[in-house]
């Protein structure tokens, strides 16, 4: 990732942090000033959202120093700590979500307000805005950190459909006199809390996978095996795997070669791997090849049997 791609990054996350705060004062006042449940609760998440921002920028601000003598491969992983941070905090606001909006069915319900409609509308339409906009930046660069700050912002969209929804209901269920619709506000926090439960689990498990050095996609090594085998000395391949490390891709491989060849000849060609897939794949920082002996009677042997 170039500085300007880091830069521009954080950015992306100052204004997500920013925007987090703002609205999370937003919703906490409106919720208190109309006993809206469902915004409280979802002002209370933008809380959590501030801390999960604030551990994104964090990560990302490590992330980017360059290697050392104590970390030879980057400071990568960072940016997946920070993205397991986000699910956790992610995973204790939908269960404080839960709780709120349950408590909320045994008592008599709450009048519903236009300003907090309002209010839930206008965090829709600015988290809908600021997912697009991580998101964008996230896939582009390949930053955990920010994509876990966009599925943040996701599960907040999740949860101002469901506030926008439960209050506009409650509304109906006031003008109507329809009782059971008076209870859309906290019946809206119960949808608000299983939608981030959901996003958390799957952010969790991606951070978990490639911390635990989960191989990439199978998909991805077949790319990897064809550029391999596109160096003609290359004979067979007896082993590849790779895993990700934070913004980038780490790559092992061992290959057999004529073994009549020289050790410089060996040390060209694995230059020439090395190039060939780091110029095709611009998130593989590192190629670690092994060279093997080929002989030609291998493959005589195997034709027999």
């Amino acid at each position: 990732m170039t500085t300007l791609s880091r830069s521009a990054n954080i950015i992306a996350i100052w204004i997500s942090l920013i925007s987090n705060l703002l609205l999370t004062g937003i919703k906490i006042i409106v919720g208190f000033l109309f006993n809206s449940q469902v915004l409280i609760a979802d002002g209370v998440h933008n809380a959590g959202d501030v801390i999960a921002t604030i551990a994104a920028l964090g990560s990302a601000q490590v992330a980017k120093k360059p290697k050392d003598s104590d970390h030879p491969y980057g400071h990568g992983r960072a940016e997946i700590i920070g993205s397991a941070m986000v699910a956790i905090i992610m995973l204790f606001a939908a269960l404080f979500i839960a709780y709120h909006s349950i408590e909320s069915f045994l008592h008599p319900a709450a009048e519903a307000s236009y300003i907090a409609l309002i209010a839930a509308a206008i965090s829709l339409i600015w988290k809908q805005c600021l997912y697009f906009y991580c998101i964008h930046f996230g896939k582009k660069e390949n930053s955990k950190s920010l994509i876990a700050t966009a599925y943040d912002h996701l599960a907040d969209v999740y949860a101002s459909i469901a506030a926008v929804t439960g209050i506009g209901a409650a509304l109906i269920g006031e003008k109507y006199s329809i009782g059971i619709l008076s209870y859309g506000d906290a019946l809206a926090g119960i949808l608000v809390a299983y939608f981030v439960i959901r996003l958390a689990y799957h952010m969790g498990k991606e951070a978990v996978d490639i911390l635990m050095d989960k191989l990439v996609a199978p998909e991805k090594l077949l790319q990897y095996e064809e550029l391999v085998f596109s160096v003609p000395e290359v004979m067979r391949i007896d082993r590849i795997r790779a895993r990700e490390h934070g913004t980038y891709v780490i790559i092992d491989i061992r290959v057999g070669i004529p073994a009549h060849l020289s050790v410089q000849e060996g040390h060209d060609i694995s230059r020439k791997i090395k190039q060939t897939i780091m110029e095709r794949h611009q998130n593989v920082q590192e190629v670690l090849i092994h060279i093997n002996p080929w002989y030609a009677e291998e493959d005589t042997d195997l034709l027999a049997k």
